[in-house]
């Protein structure tokens, strides 16, 4: 039986999951924050960057923003913590002193005895209400930072050419229409291409077509607006969706969870 549990943490950029899959399979999608899955038992199967891969019991993966990926049990599953952090804020730790930069991790398959002994500690204790929320502002500032020192590197952010626009400006797009009907044609206007020209270069960019990185895009947004206690009925009509039952259906395939389960 998959189990899955999201969590605040006291802290509004990083969120907290604990979950057992044994059967539920993730397709092929990307999330707008960072997923650091700290695999405390079993197997996680995963495309990423071109290439199948295969992380096990002490071992880090790191996920970033925007990168397509999947992920499958494999034979009796696997247990995972995850820290869900808003880019914004991982990026601030590391370029803080550098200006306008992006973290890139070249490593995304981390074994590092000692840091994920304390990236489980403090994924517990931000987890637990009790804990002193001065030790809760500071300890994520500390640990993390010894994951960027050691596994990190700073580069400019990148931009994603499509025509006249780039990638996030057709995001901020998106994102200020989600609860609109948006079409192919719309979106090649925006960018002045023809639509099978958007739609090459799109797929290009991304690896998924505008239709699908769309949909994931409302899901991640409906996530977001859950976990700051948005009742799912609303969440449906802000994202686009205008039947509830398919909002639910949809986003229990995507996620594993019910959207009254967040």
């Amino acid at each position: 039986m998959n189990k899955v549990n999201h969590r605040k943490s006291g802290i509004d950029d990083i969120n907290l999951i604990d979950a057992h899959y044994q059967s539920f399979a993730f397709k092929r999608h990307y999330h707008l924050d960072y997923h650091l899955g700290l695999i405390t038992d079993g197997q996680q199967q995963y495309y990423f960057n071109g290439a199948r891969h295969q992380a096990g019991a002490g071992q880090l993966v790191i996920m970033p923003p925007d990168e397509i990926h999947d992920g499958q049990p494999h034979q009796q599953g696997y247990k995972v913590k995850v820290f869900s952090i808003a880019p914004e804020w991982l990026d601030h730790q590391a370029c803080e002193l550098s200006g306008n930069c992006q973290v890139h991790f070249p490593q995304h398959n981390v074994t590092d005895s000692q840091l994920f002994v304390q990236l489980s500690q403090l994924h517990a204790q931000l987890g637990n209400p009790h804990f002193p929320q001065l030790a809760k502002d500071c300890m994520p500032i500390e640990y993390f930072s010894q994951l960027l020192g050691r596994y990190s590197q700073l580069r400019p952010h990148p931009v994603v050419a499509l025509g006249s626009k780039n990638l996030h400006q057709l995001r901020d797009y998106l994102m200020a229409n989600l609860d609109q009907k948006i079409s192919l044609d719309d979106l090649a206007r925006l960018c002045d291409l023809s639509p099978s020209q958007l739609l090459r270069q799109f797929k290009k960019a991304t690896g998924m077509t505008p239709y699908a990185w769309l949909a994931r895009l409302r899901l991640e947004h409906a996530m977001a607006l859950l976990k700051a206690g948005y009742c799912s009925t609303d969440v449906a009509y802000y994202v686009g969706f205008y039947d509830q039952a398919h909002f639910t259906r949809t986003f229990k395939q995507a996620f594993g969870v019910a959207p009254s389960e967040i």
